[in-house]
Formats: C-alpha cells, sequence, structure tokens
C-alpha cells in the first residue's frame, strides 16, 4: 500500500484533483466526507459537539448547520481549536477503518484538508499540495460557494499560510489555469505516484523534515524547483 497526504488551502480546488485521482483508480478517503460523518444525527460526535457549542448549531431537523457552526468556530482561533479537538480524533479513527479496507497494492489518497496545521506530514508516504494564488482562491470562495469576502478571507486565515503548506510538499499540483491543464497535471501526479509506489518510494515523510524545494510534475517527471532561501 503507497500512502499519499493530499492538501490544499480552501478554495485551491484540492476535490477537483481528489475526483481526478479516483477516476484513475486511486482509492480515495475523503476527510471532509468522513468529518460529516462523525457528526451525523444520532452519533456520539453530534452530542459531543452540542454539549460543547449548544443546540443553536442544529437544524430543526436535528441535523447540524454547518454553515453557521462555521461562522462560530472560524471567527476565533480558540473555538476552533475546541471543535477540532472533539472533530479530529473521531475523524482519523474512521479514516484508518477505511484504509484497512484497501488491498494491499492499492494507493490510497488521504484527502485531509488540515494536514499541514495539524502536523500530519510525516504518516505518508508522500504529501501532494494543491496550490493556488490567494486571490484566485478568494475568487473562487465568493463566486462558486456563495460565501461573502469576508467569510471567505476568514476560513482562508484559519488555515495554514501558503508556504507553510507548501514546505510540507514532496509534489505539488499549481491549480491556478484551466480545467485543461489540471487534467495535465493530475495525469503526470497518477503516473509519478505509481512510479513511486512500484519503487517502494518513501519520500521524506516518515521522520525527516521536508526539503525548502518545491517539487512539481511535468511532462510526467518529478522536478525540484528551489525557491529563495
Amino acid at each position: 500500500m503507497y500512502r499519499v497526504g493530499l492538501t490544499g488551502g480552501i478554495g485551491s480546488g484540492k476535490s477537483e484533483v481528489s475526483r481526478r485521482l479516483a477516476g484513475y483508480g486511486a482509492v480515495v478517503i475523503d476527510a471532509d466526507a468522513v468529518a460529516r460523518q462523525v457528526v451525523a444525527p444520532g452519533t456520539p460526535g453530534l452530542a459531543a459537539v452540542v454539549a460543547e457549542f449548544g443546540t443553536g448549531i442544529l437544524r430543526p431537523d436535528g441535523s447540524l448547520d454547518r454553515d453557521r457552526l462555521g461562522e462560530i468556530a472560524f471567527a476565533d482561533p480558540g473555538t476552533l481549536a475546541r471543535l477540532n479537538a472533539i472533530v479530529h480524533p473521531l475523524v482519523a479513527r474512521r479514516m484508518a477503518e477505511l484504509e484497512e479496507k484497501a488491498g494491499p497494492d492499492a494507493i490510497v489518497v488521504h484527502d485531509v484538508p488540515l494536514l499541514a496545521e495539524n502536523g500530519l506530514a510525516s504518516r505518508y508516504d508522500a504529501v501532494v499540495v494543491v496550490d493556488a494564488p490567494d486571490h484566485a482562491r478568494l475568487e473562487r470562495l465568493t463566486a462558486r460557494r456563495g460565501m461573502t469576502a469576508a467569510q471567505a478571507r476568514a476560513r482562508m486565515a484559519a488555515q495554514a499560510t501558503r508556504e507553510r503548506r507548501l514546505a510540507c510538499a514532496d509534489l505539488v499540483v499549481d491549480n491556478s489555469g484551466s480545467l485543461a491543464e489540471l487534467d495535465r497535471q493530475v495525469g503526470d501526479l497518477w503516473a509519478e505516484l505509481r512510479r513511486r509506489a512500484r519503487h517502494g518510494h518513501r519520500g521524506r515523510g516518515r521522520g525527516e523534515a521536508r526539503p525548502r524545494g518545491r517539487v512539481t510534475t511535468a511532462g510526467g517527471t518529478a522536478r525540484r524547483e528551489e525557491r529563495d532561501r
């Protein structure tokens, strides 16, 4: 099994990359989807969140009002930390259960929005970061998700900086261009992940610091571009 951590800031297009990798045959485990499952009606997770934040975060049907909870949590780092302390252990446990069901030869892609924030890079054989400029992410969040500019900026500010996220990367997908360009890059990425899986390439994720160079996929070949030091 080859374990990949896929991450990217909100609005980066990480979900587009995840869907394309699944189409190639990757076993994708989506942390956001799991996070919804562990706080579904009737779960201990939802009961714990309600006990912490009150019944005002529930919809009339008893389900979690994620937008309302997001407004509360992302307005204050301390409040967000309280929420994460409840949800993250539940998500990690469920993701581990799903991984156990994948075959021994599978390329398992863990789609984890907060990989950099939670220091999870060392858990994976390779880390892929989907990158886009902040202005592009802001435009996507306001135009496609209906957020106000203030809401979008608050969500972005609650996550790791772009530089911190890129510092975790073994491979980077630049999603600042067209969907056709993204298709090409993900094809290159899949070829590179298969190559690494075949050769047992474990990158620098297992307890070693990653170098500061930025790794991209271009023409099916990984290359490193050193950033200014």
